[in-house]
């Protein structure tokens, strides 16, 4: 295992903040506390800078909210001077910690997401099927409420056999207990905050020690994970149901996380395999009912922002453009042209 030591100077160097700070403003201009922040940057910058030198630097508090996207999340947003640290954390934090990711881990991952994870699940589906004409199952499992139960102890712990910079530890330390969750206990805290860019890296860290007991250690040949959703695809049945006894028993003794009871499932391909959104059934693909609601209720608010002058023409059709992206990974042309149809009824209307 290669160890780093000098993590804690990459990570506050000037050159790392400023650019932090030009990835993290990216479609962000036009809001209220980037532009102040913006409008004394090099001073709050070289203030940042200075409290994470002399470890003054604490985490600020988090403005709370909920989302419907398509179940209600509860989101927690940082402060402006706290989310650059966090691009600048990730910049130098996902280098190292990427190379030891398995290919099929397809969260919050350069050249990977829901799409790639979708197109080699059906690959590996008509693989093992040979070509549909053999049996093959899917195992779908869910951890339970993941984020909210990611234990901080054991995060840590496992950083830090990769990051040997006691500064560095420091600075992490505070990042991940600047959020504690309701799950935690008197005997430790638990959750990451959905919505901190560090917490996407976290979460694959946290998980990767479970994709290295899948694939080393159980040696399953065809697993798939988008954050807390996995699924793994074989011809036998009773050998998929025999994993979920060493599944569970390591997410509990070793992460302090379980599997949702009700979102275990073992179905036959030709049932449709329901993945990140879509279903994946032999020959074509599907959009899951839940996704296909979701773009057209999303995509009539846009109309109606553009409408009040929240945004501009540009966007409204960025957006329409986006959610057409999405459909396209499915046969969906029917629903495109639906979809098109619907948009301008909104647009005139």
């Amino acid at each position: 295992m290669k160890i780093y030591k000098n993590v804690f100077e990459n990570i506050i160097s000037l050159e790392n903040l400023f650019s932090s700070w030009d990835k993290f403003k990216s479609n962000k201009q036009k809001k209220r506390d980037v532009q102040l922040f913006e409008w004394k940057l090099e001073e709050n910058i070289f203030k940042l800078h200075r409290d994470l030198k002399c470890r003054r630097y604490k985490h600020g508090d988090y403005m709370s909210f909920y989302v419907h996207d398509p179940k209600q999340r509860h989101i927690h947003k940082a402060t402006v001077r706290d989310r650059v640290l966090h691009h600048a954390v990730f910049a130098i934090l996902n280098p190292i910690f990427e190379s030891t990711f398995i290919s099929n881990s397809f969260s919050c991952r350069i050249n990977k997401g829901t799409h790639k994870g979708i197109d080699i699940l059906d690959k590996t589906i008509r693989q093992i099927s040979s070509n549909y004409f053999k049996p093959c199952l899917a195992l779908k499992c869910d951890i339970k409420r993941f984020f909210e139960t990611i234990d901080h102890r054991i995060l840590l712990n496992i950083i830090g056999k990769r990051i040997k910079d006691g500064n560095a530890m420091w600075l992490l330390r505070e990042i991940i207990g600047s959020f504690s969750s309701k799950c935690s206990t008197p005997f430790g805290q638990k959750g990451l905050p959905i919505g901190n860019l560090t917490s996407q890296l976290f979460a694959n860290i946290y998980l990767n020690e479970f994709d290295q007991f899948i694939k080393h250690r159980l040696r399953v040949k065809n697993y798939l994970r988008y954050t807390d959703d996995f699924i793994i695809l074989s011809r036998d049945r009773a050998y998929l149901r025999n994993l979920l006894e060493p599944i569970s028993s390591f997410l509990l003794d070793n992460l302090a996380l379980r599997l949702h009871p009700h979102k275990i499932s073992i179905r036959k391909y030709h049932q449709g395999v329901d993945f990140l959104g879509y279903v994946v059934l032999p020959h074509y693909r599907l959009l899951r009912l839940k996704t296909r609601k979701r773009a057209f209720k999303k995509l009539e608010e846009r109309v109606k922002e553009y409408r009040a002058g929240i945004i501009s023409e540009q966007t409204l059709e960025q957006s329409l453009q986006s959610y057409l992206g999405v459909f396209s990974h499915a046969n969906t042309y029917k629903l495109e042209q639906e979809l098109k149809n619907q948009f301008w009824f909104w647009f005139s209307g």
